[in-house]
């Protein structure tokens, strides 16, 4: 029973065993209960899950042009179906422009309750800004970007599936392909953390529809495979 139930005390298990017609004191279910050592607080994951809704990922990662310039790339991921709300491509990131792609990213009082993000120095200057719009910012650890794991993950694929098969010249250029990889994530991409649904949910298509025809997405790099009537 306590195996079954990890967050029932003493307590709890004494009570239902009486309630089957078990005669124990409360000091022996103590005895003989498994010692559990437990966190102070609620898990990370558990954290996680239960603000899924309300917790937006922010983090920033490098593409190098063709003349070996770097361009850093800031993400705003919402965790509720893997949407990235926003993005943002400069040469400078300074704080008073991660200040500002905040701002347009969330507009109207549309902010989520929870900004999580890194130790960056770009991040700094976010304190004020999401403070006034009414979010709490959560850091993560040091060193630990398993923290923020869904922000990660969406760099990794937008890394693998599209900037590391293109040539990037300058700012323009890699807006314009994050733009199109962008458009294909939300309405064409099946996510295993969806039920293999792509964030802006797909139909299904029955065969009675008609034949199956491939449309090329992001230049030919993905298709999107739809039925449509002969």
């Amino acid at each position: 029973m306590s195996e079954a139930n990890p967050l029932w005390g003493a307590p709890r298990i004494h009570g239902e065993l009486l309630k089957l017609g078990i005669e124990i004191s409360q000091a022996t279910v103590t005895k003989y209960m498994p010692r559990r050592r437990r966190p102070p607080s609620q898990t990370w994951r558990t954290f996680l899950a239960n603000h899924v809704d309300q917790i937006v990922a922010a983090d920033f990662f490098v593409v190098p042009t063709v003349t070996y310039r770097l361009l850093f790339v800031l993400v705003i991921l919402a965790h509720r179906r893997r949407g990235v709300v926003h993005v943002g491509v400069t040469a400078h990131p300074t704080a008073a422009w991660t200040a500002q792609q905040l701002r347009e990213a969330f507009p109207e009082d549309a902010a989520p309750r929870y900004l999580l993000h890194d130790r960056d120095h770009a991040f700094a200057a976010l304190a004020a800004t999401a403070t006034g719009m009414g979010m709490q910012e959560i850091r993560t650890a040091p060193h630990s970007p398993w923290q923020n794991a869904y922000a990660e993950r969406v760099i990794g694929s937008i890394r693998r599936e599209c900037l590391d098969h293109v040539i990037v010249v300058n700012q323009i250029g890699l807006s314009r392909i994050l733009t199109r990889y962008l458009a294909y994530y939300h309405g064409s991409r099946t996510h295993l953390s969806l039920a293999k649904d792509s964030p802006q949910p797909r139909p299904i298509a029955p065969p009675t529809l008609g034949p199956v025809v491939a449309s090329p997405q992001v230049g030919g790099l993905h298709h999107r495979y739809d039925r449509r009537a002969a």
